[in-house]
């Protein structure tokens, strides 16, 4: 019982922060009791929830020890999926526990992939909720980023520690101080977002929805056709730069607010973010603009910036289906779900620094094979590298193609085709959204998957969003012996 109290006491919090996000939907569906009462009775529960769990948690704690922080974690995680399906189970239009579960876990991993084939016939107060749940989603994963994944051994996530300099200029360097400039952070930049929406001509209800969606990177949109629905209002280049703004570390944005200097600009992981963007889109651009002879250089320019940056940080608008822009783009859109934003942001993906420090390793071994008595100096952004974190970042790559060819297999058991298995698995684990082909394309949706395969993805979910070795670790045996 030991082992479990503090993901009780944690999920005591987290729940009574859960219900409240249920009530925020009847700001909008006060009309009916039949609109309302999804979120009353699942506010309800979460509060019944909170109270049990409350019970359960009675008596002293103690110094929170890493294995009671990775149970804590998934544990909270596995409880918001879950109780995140009761307003869709509770709406009254016929949404199948599947389907449900599909679509919470989705939105709070900030994953944008949706079951649903028609959004535009949802009520205002079920697409509200799907809004919250990202958003809300997005602020845990930077403070599970933050908080938990340094502890691991796994995955790199220690070269994030707090003996490191973004820690040290925040004075104290403790989880509590740490978490509130970082809440601050996002929630001023989801107010500029919300203002820049609205100022562009956006409606207000569907700017509160976006602006969600955007600094959570979760892609959830109000229109069958994502953000094609307003494409002559150039929107889409304030959402690609909030995109990019919740693809960024927020630690650092947090030091750059403290310092009051743009000290975040000089950081790897947003330099290698706005260069891989910009430049891709405009290899795209350029390409598209060859191929088919047009002369709206602005335009194509704009839906190019627009959906590379939406994969690149994984959030899953679209503004027009980039699949049928041909081989080359596609190609290119297919490798960008593979890199994500940065350590600490909202996206999903591998995580830039990881690959950065691969390059180092190959370089490492290049220079061994040459040179074998010359020993090179690791170094990223002027901190030393260890081995352990080297080795962690190695795994973590391990632990994605393992994910990925048994989750596509999984997905071709169930009867899908190759192109929708690979690019479904990739897009869950990477929490892209979309993936490639007619069925879960940029227009398409997850509503016609079979029920094994929802399941699997969402698993691949879950295990992308928390960086799988907080999951894995749970089932191994040394995980109980300890």
């Amino acid at each position: 019982m030991k082992l479990f109290k503090p993901g009780f006491r944690i999920a005591v919090f987290v729940m009574l922060l859960w219900g409240g996000g249920m009530l925020l939907p009847l700001l909008v569906s006060l009309d009916s009791w039949e609109a309302s009462r999804p979120f009353v009775l699942g506010a309800a529960c979460c509060f019944s929830l909170a109270a049990l769990l409350h019970l359960l948690a009675r008596g002293h704690i103690g110094h929170l020890q890493p294995r009671a922080l990775f149970m804590a974690t998934a544990f909270n995680w596995l409880l918001l999926s879950l109780t995140g399906t009761l307003p869709f189970l509770l709406s009254g239009l016929g949404v199948t526990a599947s389907d449900s579960l599909f679509e919470s876990i989705s939105g709070i991993t900030t994953t944008g992939a949706s079951i649903f084939s028609d959004i535009e016939v949802l009520p205002a107060g079920l697409l509200l909720w799907r809004s919250v749940t990202q958003w809300i989603g997005g602020i845990g994963i930077i403070l599970v980023a933050v908080a938990v994944l340094p502890s691991l051994k796994g995955g790199g996530m220690k070269l994030f520690r707090s003996e490191f300099s973004e820690w040290n200029q925040l004075e104290i360097g403790r989880i509590s101080v740490i978490a509130v400039h970082i809440v601050r952070i996002y929630l001023l930049i989801s107010l500029l977002c919300l203002v820049a929406y609205m100022a562009f001509g956006m409606p207000w209800f569907d700017a509160v929805n976006h602006m969600m969606a955007t600094v959570s990177t979760g892609g959830f949109g109000m229109w069958n056709n994502s953000f094609g629905h307003y494409e002559d209002s150039h929107l889409q280049w304030v959402s690609s730069l909030f995109m990019l703004l919740g693809a960024c570390p927020f630690l650092a944005i947090v030091v750059s607010f403290s310092n009051r200097r743009l000290d975040m600009l000089r950081d790897p992981q947003v330099i290698h973010l706005l260069l891989m963007t910009l430049g891709s889109a405009l290899l795209i651009a350029a390409w598209r603009l060859w191929q088919t002879g047009s002369t709206e250089v602005f335009d194509v320019l704009e839906s190019s910036l627009f959906n590379v940056v939406s994969i690149a940080t994984t959030t899953g608008f679209a503004s027009e289906d980039y699949g049928l822009w041909g081989s080359f783009p596609v190609m290119i859109l297919c490798f960008l779900m593979f890199s994500g934003g940065a350590s600490g942001s909202t996206s999903g993906g591998i995580k830039l620094f990881r690959y950065h420090l691969l390059f180092i390793f190959m370089r490492e071994n290049i220079s061994a094979a040459l040179h074998p008595e010359v020993t090179l100096s690791r170094q990223y952004n002027g901190r030393p590298i260890r081995d352990d974190v080297l080795l962690g970042s190695l795994a973590f790559f391990c632990f994605v193609i393992v994910s990925l060819c048994v989750s596509s297999s999984l997905l071709a058991l169930s009867g899908l085709d190759p192109v929708t298995s690979i690019t479904g698995s990739l897009s869950a684990l990477m929490n892209v959204g979309p993936g490639f082909g007619a069925t879960i394309g940029p227009v398409g949706n997850y509503s016609s998957l079979p029920d094994l395969a929802k399941y699997v993805l969402c698993a691949d979910m879950l295990l992308g969003r928390l960086e799988y070795l907080t999951l894995v670790i749970i089932f191994t045996r040394e995980f109980w012996k300890w």
